[in-house]
């Protein structure tokens, strides 16, 4: 690659690269804001719900919401939503993402997840950064650090296969981001006393670097990349490469994808041009 063709993608793609930052920029500041609210020593909330389980159900709740608020945005349907490092790579490696367009994608996560931690801890402060919210890090449970190291490869595998069997699907294409959500809520309810619940590089870094908190921050980029691109592996053998058509995980017919190409119908008086795809799916 030449540095032209990187300066090609940067004019051509920027807005799909600054969505990307915005996407997990908001997902960083809803963990923080939902996560200070139910379990702050402070919070009267917590003070209300003595149970610790139904608390963190509640955390999975928000989280599962924020993400399907996200992936169906008109925002989040241009760029992808992929909101993960990890996700990006396999779609990389399937070759259904350019690799310039990887390299931003994965920068722009990086950048807008740790933009979205300090906009919370602006916002909430003590109660924020410290315990037990502490810049809601994550970090392996009572279990141990090779517990979450498993925990974390297992989630992000199923993670990686759902979504690529839901959006190469004519019939669930449609559904990956509630799929998504609620994998995500379950994910927090039940998984994250044992890792934290992470799946996602730019996440966990996102809270580590104002945090100052590294505990095992390995697991947390090496288990997420290794359990989607295994998904991705296992899933080309059993189904082929060209099964997976497009790196979005809601592909919508109103906006542009710089992955397969589609462009959105233009109006010409009262009809739509017939250029373009009425469903917006790749074939």
């Amino acid at each position: 690659m030449t540095a032209v063709t990187a300066m090609h993608s940067l004019r051509r793609h920027w807005p799909e690269y600054l969505i990307e930052g915005w996407a997990l920029g908001v997902f960083m500041i809803s963990a923080g804001v939902f996560a200070t609210l139910l379990e702050s020593p402070d919070s009267l909330a917590r003070a209300a719900i003595h149970s610790d389980t139904l608390r963190r159900v509640l955390i999975g709740v928000a989280m599962g919401l924020t993400a399907v608020c996200l992936i169906y945005s008109p925002w989040g349907k241009r760029s992808g939503a992929h909101m993960n490092p990890a996700v990006t790579l396999a779609f990389l490696r399937l070759g259904r993402v350019q690799r310039w367009d990887a390299l931003f994608y994965i920068a722009a996560q990086f950048i807008g997840g740790t933009v979205g931690v300090l906009i919370a801890l602006a916002l909430l402060r003590h109660a924020f950064a410290s315990p037990p919210i502490s810049f809601v890090a994550t970090v392996p449970g009572p279990s141990g650090w090779s517990v979450a190291l498993v925990a974390e490869f297992i989630i992000s595998f199923l993670m990686m296969t759902m979504v690529l069997r839901a959006s190469s699907s004519t019939r669930y294409m449609r559904y990956t981001g509630l799929f998504a959500g609620l994998i995500v809520a379950i994910y927090i309810s039940i998984e994250a006393p044992l890792s934290g619940m992470s799946m996602n590089p730019a996440r966990s870094f996102a809270s580590a670097l104002p945090g100052h908190i590294w505990t095992h921050y390995w697991i947390y980029v090496l288990a997420p990349v290794a359990g989607m691109q295994s998904a991705v592996v296992i899933d080309r053998r059993l189904r082929g490469r060209a099964a997976v058509k497009c790196a979005k995980l809601v592909h919508a017919s109103e906006q542009r994808c710089i992955f397969c190409g589609h462009e959105p119908p233009q109006r010409t008086g009262s009809n739509y041009s017939s250029s373009a795809s009425s469903t917006g799916v790749p074939t």
